[in-house]
């Protein structure tokens, strides 16, 4: 009685991989949001401190593939 051998399947090389990037946005761009997440709202409220400078958040709404 022989066994079934196990089919493995090959991984694809990571160059070949779909990469997901996300896309920096403004604290303008996260007030207009209709649905807003907990970081964007943390980076809201950080810039509304008088003074503050921001280089945007990395929004997961704008998920793009590369």
């Amino acid at each position: 009685m022989e066994m079934a051998k196990k089919v493995v399947k090959k991984k694809q090389p990571v160059s070949d991989r779909t990469v997901w990037t996300l896309r920096l946005v403004t604290s303008d761009v996260c007030e207009r949001c209709k649905s807003q997440c907990a970081r964007g709202i943390r980076y809201m409220t950080a810039m509304r401190e008088p003074g503050a400078v921001g280089r945007g958040v990395p929004c997961i709404l704008t998920r793009v593939k590369k």
